[in-house]
């Protein structure tokens, strides 16, 4: 039986928008459970194995809006999940209304990419898998990013720090805004007016991620241009710190994982770093809420989300100053 997945665009008249609804194995037993008798569904789409995609139903008013956001699913669906919870959270504070957003997220990519299979034992082999597939990952991006062009959304937002590397693939052949997080986030720091620590002659940005090969570069290259200094760990403490680390995480061992997450930041921290950007999923959840590091540490995501609510709120603006 073939695997499905929904794209659904939300219309809610009196609360945010909301990802809503299951998607069962077989169309015909396709059921839909709404949280408010005010949200309606407007459009779903259904994804194959194959990533083909099938209508059903049809594109409401709701989707003409100038600032309708488009959320491009990267290779994990709980991040694309967590992050619609950061734009409902951002979006909605002081009594606002959440802008409109559409969401496409399917399987494919977590697929291709075999991020979570135990198939793949050194980090070495996991890089030259994605790189046999960069192909298909800007295929299947622009895919999505066509679909939900289709569907309404005036702008992009896509919440995988993995996904970025291809952003300027993705984006090229379209008219519209599409934020990139390094952006976002070197615009933040910079607005943060930080100081240099110590004798540093510039503000040490630290990075930790667990796709070095892939995301290092797009947050060197935004953050340098805004004039900080990117600071990472030399590949042995990478070696030693990083990759157990996340050796530990599958193993479901939170605890190792959490202490030798804990040395790397203090091994950046030594460094003179300001803060350290967490570009990483798993990294974001491996530490307590509550741990103190953590006020040293960012979450990329949280900058995505919060620039993606500016631009929608902005566009709106400027919308009804020109009606």
């Amino acid at each position: 039986m073939l695997e499905r997945s929904i794209l659904m665009s939300i219309q809610t008249l009196n609360h945010p928008p909301i990802l809503i609804g299951d998607a069962f194995r077989k169309r015909t037993h396709t059921q839909y459970r709404k949280r408010s008798s005010n949200s309606s569904i407007s459009s779903v789409f259904l994804t194959d194995e194959s990533g083909n995609y099938e209508e059903q139903g049809s594109a409401t008013s709701m989707l003409s809006q100038q600032n309708t956001i488009g959320v491009i699913g990267g290779v994990s669906v709980l991040s694309t999940l967590v992050f619609l919870e950061k734009l409902a959270c951002f979006g909605s504070r002081n009594g606002k209304e959440c802008p409109p957003f559409v969401v496409c997220s399917d399987p494919v990519l977590t697929r291709v990419l075999s991020l979570r299979g135990s198939s793949f034992p050194s980090v070495r082999n996991r890089m030259n898998h994605i790189k046999l597939n960069q192909e298909l990952v800007v295929q299947n991006l622009r895919h999505k990013k066509n679909i939900l062009q289709q569907s309404g959304a005036c702008g992009f937002a896509l919440p995988c720090h993995l996904s970025h590397a291809w952003h300027s693939e993705i984006s090229q052949d379209s008219s519209l805004p599409f934020l990139h997080v390094g952006d976002c986030v070197a615009t933040e720091l910079k607005n943060a007016k930080l100081k240099p620590i110590h004798a540093a002659n510039t503000v040490r940005i630290g990075l930790l991620t667990t796709d070095p090969s892939f995301v290092v570069c797009y947050y060197q290259d935004k953050l340098q241009s805004q004039g900080f200094e990117v600071v990472l760990l030399d590949k042995a403490t990478e070696e030693h710190i990083l990759v157990p680390a996340m050796e530990a995480l599958q193993r479901k061992d939170i605890e190792g994982a959490r202490n030798l997450l804990r040395i790397a930041i203090h091994v950046l921290s030594v460094r003179g770093v300001n803060v350290v950007i967490l570009a990483s999923d798993d990294l974001v959840g491996i530490l307590p809420h509550n741990d103190p590091l953590l006020r040293k540490c960012i979450d990329p995501m949280d900058a995505l989300a919060r620039s993606t609510i500016h631009w929608a709120e902005t566009t709106a603006k400027v919308d009804l100053l020109l009606r």
